[in-house]
């Protein structure tokens, strides 16, 4: 008996926000790269919300269009807020609906994840934080900011666990937008609470308008060590390949994610 031939295993399609800001779709396209190099043999693409192109619509129509029925979307955003449960949503419904047989699923968004505190991590000692300094820095943890609760007290988590897994002498959250504290603000917090040291960790994914209004805030506030963003890091591109593989519908599809 001839043996069935492997099912094909489900395009991955990015879903970026988007921005005006060039840096943006250029990390975009950076991550995406990464994740292709780990995940052989799977098609990989990236598609936005605004801004940028290809949109949404228009990288599911190019998927479609080669012949793949089933794709995986996965949120390149770090908190479930708005764009996670309403905007992406429909933006997939509408795609799909014009598009016959074609299966979309879309995944969790990133974080929080282990692997993104670790890349937060690596990016304070890239920045100039020695594994000594610890006990003696406080670290805001600073966001793009959310007016969902549930997104905030997400970040909130995340910045009581950082400091109790690391020896940070304090982890305090802040945003760029739409919740309090700011940036400056949560600098000051630390130093009036004592810390002899602090540094400003910017948790989000890509340059922009809101990382650019946390760098002002840290240098406002006079912060001794600002982190670039999370980027296209490694640990970014491995939470995306986790979030694929958790909705892969074939064996094939774990496989390809563990190689």
């Amino acid at each position: 008996m001839v043996p069935a031939p492997p099912v094909p295993s489900p395009a991955l399609l990015l879903v970026a926000h988007g921005s005006r800001d060039a840096r943006h779709a250029a990390t975009v396209t950076a991550l995406t790269a990464r994740v292709r190099r780990l995940l052989p043999g799977v098609r990989v693409e990236a598609g936005y919300l605004d801004f940028d192109a290809p949109s949404v619509h228009g990288a599911l129509g190019r998927l479609y269009a080669a012949g793949v029925r089933e794709v995986v979307a996965v949120p390149l955003l770090l908190t479930r807020a708005f764009h996670a449960k309403t905007d992406i949503p429909a933006v997939l419904a509408e795609a799909t609906s014009a598009l016959p047989d074609l299966d979309v699923r879309q995944a969790d968004v990133l974080g929080p994840h282990p692997l993104l505190t670790a890349a937060l991590q690596r990016r304070l000692r890239g920045a100039g934080l020695a594994p000594g300094d610890a006990p003696s820095t406080g670290v805001v943890l600073a966001a793009a900011g959310s007016s969902d609760p549930e997104a905030s007290a997400v970040i909130a988590d995340i910045a009581r666990e950082w400091r109790r897994t690391t020896g940070w002498c304090a982890v305090r959250p802040a945003f760029a937008s739409a919740a309090q504290p700011r940036t400056a603000d949560a600098v000051r917090a630390l130093r009036a609470d004592g810390a002899r040291r602090v540094a400003v960790a910017p948790y989000v994914l890509a340059p922009g308008r809101l990382p650019d209004r946390i760098a002002a805030g840290a240098h406002e506030a006079g912060a001794d060590v600002l982190a670039p963003v999370l980027g296209a890091a490694p640990e970014v591109a491995s939470v995306v390949v986790e979030r694929y593989a958790a909705m892969a519908r074939h064996g094939s599809l774990a496989e390809a994610a563990a190689a």
